[in-house]
């Protein structure tokens, strides 16, 4: 098969297989075919991949940071090399539309190993001078051995995203992607054995939930890094409180998107499409709920469907295609069931709403109206192309709805009065945050939630502190005084 790995897992620097371990079908979304079949990791292979893990940390932690960074900076290079090459791989691992991976999958992972390769050699501690003489200084020092956890929707953005500040700080990594998509993060471990990296020092193993339980429970492991949903947030949270590890959760959201009667109308339909419809909606971060002020509403929702039949549906790999299939079967009946229930709860269709009659897992990019707050589409993520829409009228009442979740992952606004949009944005119970625009992540940014949404941040220089953690070394010039 064209897009079969040479093995399942990738550990100590060499491709590593071991045929007891449940089996892995790679499904390419747009067509329903199996293009690549791969195994569970085994027992073993945990403890193969931990322990290489472990035997590496110690010499790459003993690097200087600049010695680091030269090689994620390397690898870096070699990913935007080969970037159509990768994207044709995620395109088939996630069944998104080339035209998107080009620019947003293995580039946004580059820019990962670039960002914090650049910054591998400024981690250093302080000085800080004391009364008589005396003083303390602080070292940063990695934790040791990290573990990634994967979702599926940016396969290869979120194995550079976890694995980039944790390398750059001295750590090694086991990472594990979703079984959904397992096929990228092997080729980003390549990359790095190929820029130079040690052997041991980045490890991919392949699993179901019970391989990703057994890494985060294991006493090697000094901190957890999971993309993921709520439920699985919850679970991993749990285990790793139990060793009291480090953990970084970047979870879901029902993130509302306000858009007021002074906003430019395109700019807000754009940023409504980017924010629900965007990888066919299975974005963590996804604007769902979407609160339009009541005097431009059937003017947005008019504009709204006109651009969305200019969406063009079909096989991903052309490069005009813009809206491509769902990641899989089982997540195109979850947001179908949706559907069903935005129509019996009462919501007006206003746009889609059926799955495409074609090969593979299509689902039309939907639109609601005149949704309420308490319906079951505007309060559980669906992680698909679903939209909602909501009226208001005040500010006031716009902001406690908006804020009336569990969630706390993303909100944005689009307004022409920037008082506003900073009062706004100040409200907001929310990790990341949008004006005038939505659902952009450069690296050079925190990314995170609040609430239900997440623990810690992703991306920019606060990534270093989950990666690594401070040492105090208090120095005394003096004699040492004691009461006896």
């Amino acid at each position: 098969m064209k897009f079969q790995p040479r093995a399942s897992h990738f550990i100590d620097g060499e491709y590593v297989e071991d045929t007891n371990g449940a089996a892995i079908e790679v499904i390419y979304p747009a067509t329903g075919e199996v293009i690549a079949r791969l195994h569970s990791a085994t027992p073993a292979i945990v403890e193969q991949a931990l322990n290489s893990a472990k035997n590496a940390q110690a010499a790459w932690a003993a690097l200087s940071g600049t010695e680091r960074g030269r090689i994620l900076r390397r690898a870096s290079d070699i990913m935007r090399e080969r970037n159509y090459d990768l994207s044709v791989l995620e395109t088939h691992d996630t069944g998104k539309p080339i035209q998107e991976t080009t620019v947003a999958d293995a580039t946004s992972g580059a820019d990962a190993l670039e960002y914090f390769g650049g910054l591998a050699a400024s981690l250093t501690g302080e000085h800080i001078p004391l009364g008589g003489g005396d003083f303390v200084y602080t070292i940063r020092e990695a934790l040791g051995v990290c573990v990634g956890i994967g979702a599926w929707n940016y396969p290869t953005q979120i194995a550079c995203w976890k694995g980039a500040p944790a390398l750059a700080c001295g750590n090694t990594m086991v990472f594990k992607p979703s079984e959904t998509t397992p096929l990228s993060a092997l080729k980003v471990a390549e990359i790095l054995v190929e820029a130079g990296a040690p052997k041991g020092v980045y490890n991919v193993i392949q699993g179901y939930g019970d391989v990703g339980a057994s890494l985060v429970s294991d006493p090697r492991v000094a901190k957890v890094s999971l993309t993921g949903s709520v439920p699985t947030g919850r679970k991993v949270y749990a285990a790793a409180a139990d060793g009291m590890k480090h953990v970084t959760m970047e979870l879901g959201g029902k993130s509302p998107m306000i858009v007021f009667d002074d906003a430019d109308i395109e700019n807000a339909v754009s940023g409504a499409i980017l924010g629900n419809f965007y990888s066919s909606g299975q974005v963590c971060s996804n604007g769902t709920r979407v609160f339009v002020q009541k005097g431009i509403k059937e003017a947005f929702l008019k504009r709204l469907s006109e651009r969305l039949a200019h969406a063009k549906i079909g096989d991903p790999m052309d490069e005009d295609v813009s809206f491509g299939p769902m990641v899989s079967e089982n997540q195109m009946n979850i947001a179908l069931g949706y559907i069903e229930k935005g129509k019996a709860e009462g919501a007006r269709l206003v746009y889609g709403g059926e799955r495409i009659e074609r090969d593979g897992y299509f689902v039309q990019p939907t639109v609601f109206a005149d949704v309420t707050d308490n319906m079951t589409i505007a309060r559980e993520e669906i992680f698909g192309p679903v939209m909602s829409v909501l009226d208001f009228e005040t500010e006031e009442e716009v902001m406690a709805r908006a804020n009336d979740t569990e969630f706390g992952l993303a909100a944005g606004v689009f307004t022409n009065d920037l008082t506003r949009a900073h009062r706004i944005v100040a409200g907001f119970e929310a990790g990341t945050c949008y004006i005038n625009t939505y659902n952009l992540a450069p690296v050079e940014a925190p990314f995170g939630g609040s609430k239900m949404s997440g623990v810690g941040r992703e991306n920019s220089k606060l990534a270093i502190n989950h990666f690594s953690e401070m040492k105090t070394v208090f120095v005394s010039m003096n004699d040492v005084e004691a009461p006896y």
